[in-house]
C-alpha cells in the first residue's frame, strides 16, 4: 500500500535518524499552516519531537522551521527538562523506600535506555516509571506506592498500574509540563528455583545520586524488542520505541560477543525470534540495513513468507498512520496465532471488542460537580472516538482481509 504525502513526511522524518538518511530542507519549508499543525501532533504523540529538535538543530536545519513552531519545540524542551528532573526525582524517592524495605525490583525502560538508545534523558518524552519486582515483593511495593500517596487503578495480571493527582483538565499543550500526576507500573517476575529469573540477573549503576538496580544488558535489549514489537502489533505505533530500539542495535553493532550470548539463550524461544525479526525488517525496509548479521541471522532471516508479504504490504503503512491508528496489525496477529504465537488479546476480540472503553479518569473522593462533569465529558469523547476507530478500521480491515488472503494464495 501507497502511503499518502502526511505519512511519507513520517517516514522521511524516522529516515533521517539513519547515518545516510538527512532530511532535506525543502520537506519542511513547503509545508502549509495546516500541514504543520498535523505534522507537531504527529511528532508530539510518536515520541519522536525532542529527538527531531536535536537533529535538525545539530544539522543547521532549524531554519526551515516557522519561527512560531521552533519557539514551541524549544518551550517543550525546556518544559521536559523540568518533566525529567520531576521523574527522576520521584524515582529516586520510590527506590530510596524500595531498597529501606530490602525490596528486590529492578528498574525497567525509561532512564536505564541511557546512552545506549536514549543519548539524554531530557529529549525522551516518558508517560510513567516501571519497576520490576517480584511476586513474593508486589505487595510490600504496593504499600509503598500507597503510603506515598497512590493508588491501584488497573490491575493486568502480571502488572499493576497506579495513579497519583489524576487531573481531567491536562490539555495537549501541558504534554511536557511537570504536573503533579504520576502513574507508576510494578511488572511481577514470578520466581523459581528451576530457571534463573530476570531479578537473578541484575546489574547496578549509580545514576542520579543512587545506586540503582537495572536488567542485565541482554534483558533491557529483549525488553526494549519485545515492546517495540508489542507496538507494531497494535492499532498505533510510537515510532520513538522503533527509533530506540535502530539505536540500541547500531551502538552494539559491532559487538559479536554480546550477540551470540543473546542468540545461546533465547534462540529457542520462537516469540523472541518472530519480535525482533519483525521489528528489524520494518526498519530495515524504512532505514536501510542496519542490523549485525550475528543478530539477522536468527531473528529477520528467519521469518516466513507471510510475515515479510506483511512488512512489504502493510507494514509502514501501519507504522505511519495518524493517531488513533489502523487495524491492519490483525492481519499480522491472525498469522500470528495460526502459526502457534498467541498474542496478549486474540484478533477477534480487538477486531469487534464486546465491551465499553476502560474509564480514563477514575472517581476522585471528595470530588466537585465541576470536576465530575469534567470527567464525564472526556469519558463521553473518548467512548464515541473509540466507536468511530472501530467502524472505520474495521471496515478498511474487511476489505484489505479478502486481498491479503489473494496475495497469501499466489505466493503458496
Amino acid at each position: 500500500m501507497r502511503l499518502n504525502s502526511q505519512q511519507g513526511l513520517f517516514r522521511d522524518v524516522l529516515r533521517s535518524f539513519s547515518e545516510s538518511n538527512a532530511l532535506k530542507p525543502d520537506r519542511l519549508t513547503g509545508l502549509s499552516p495546516r500541514q504543520w499543525r498535523r505534522f507537531l501532533h504527529w511528532l508530539d504523540i510518536s515520541g519522536l519531537a525532542l529527538y527531531f529538535l536535536e537533529q535538525t538543530t545539530q544539522r543547521g536545519l532549524t531554519s526551515a522551521f516557522p519561527p512560531p513552531v521552533l519557539k514551541r519545540l524549544q518551550g517543550d524542551l525546556n518544559d521536559n527538562i523540568q518533566r525529567t528532573g520531576g521523574l527522576v526525582r520521584e524515582s529516586v524517592a520510590i527506590q530510596h523506600a524500595f531498597q529501606k524495605a530490602r525490596l528486590r525490583y529492578s528498574v525497567m525502560k525509561g532512564i536505564s535506555l541511557t546512552p545506549l538508545s536514549v543519548p539524554h534523558p531530557e529529549l525522551r518524552h516518558q508517560f510513567d516509571l516501571d519497576y520490576l519486582v517480584s511476586v513474593e515483593g508486589a505487595p510490600m511495593a504496593r504499600q509503598i506506592l500507597e503510603q506515598r500517596g497512590y493508588r491501584l487503578y488497573a490491575n493486568k495480571g502480571a502488572t499493576w498500574e497506579f495513579k497519583i493527582h489524576e487531573s481531567p483538565y491536562v490539555s495537549v499543550r501541558d504534554f511536557y509540563k511537570d504536573l503533579p500526576y504520576r502513574t507508576v507500573e510494578l511488572h511481577m517476575e514470578p520466581e523459581s528455583k528451576a530457571k534463573e529469573s530476570r531479578l537473578d540477573r541484575i546489574v547496578y549503576r549509580e545514576m542520579f545520586g543512587v545506586t540503582m538496580p537495572v536488567l542485565s544488558p541482554e534483558d533491557l535489549f529483549l525488553g526494549q524488542a519485545m515492546h517495540a514489537f508489542k507496538d507494531v502489533c497494535n492499532a498505533f505505533v510510537r515510532v520513538s520505541h522503533l527509533l530506540e530500539f535502530y539505536r540500541h542495535v547500531c551502538a552494539r553493532r559491532h559487538d559479536d560477543e554480546f550477540w551470540n550470548g543473546l542468540r545461546a539463550r533465547d534462540e529457542e524461544d520462537r516469540r523472541c525470534c518472530f519480535g525482533i525479526g519483525i521489528v528489524i525488517g520494518l526498519l530495515t525496509a524504512i532505514m536501510g540495513e542496519f542490523a549485525p548479521r550475528a543478530l539477522s541471522v536468527w531473528t529477520a532471516d528467519r521469518l516466513p513468507g507471510w510475515a515479510q508479504l506483511w512488512i512489504e504490504l502493510y507494514g509502514q503503512r501501519a507504522v505511519f498512520s495518524e493517531h488513533p491508528g489502523t487495524k491492519l496489525y490483525l492481519l499480522l496477529q491472525r498469522e500470528l496465532e495460526a502459526s502457534g504465537i498467541p498474542a496478549i488479546r486474540p484478533w477477534k476480540k480487538s477486531l469487534l471488542p464486546s465491551q465499553l472503553p476502560t474509564t480514563v479518569v477514575r472517581e476522585e473522593t471528595g470530588e466537585t460537580f465541576t470536576t465530575k462533569l469534567a470527567r464525564y465529558k472526556i469519558q463521553v469523547r473518548f467512548v464515541f472516538s473509540r466507536i468511530r476507530f472501530h467502524l472505520v478500521e474495521g471496515l478498511r480491515y474487511a476489505m484489505e482481509s479478502r486481498r491479503w488472503g489473494q496475495h497469501l494464495d499466489s505466493q503458496s
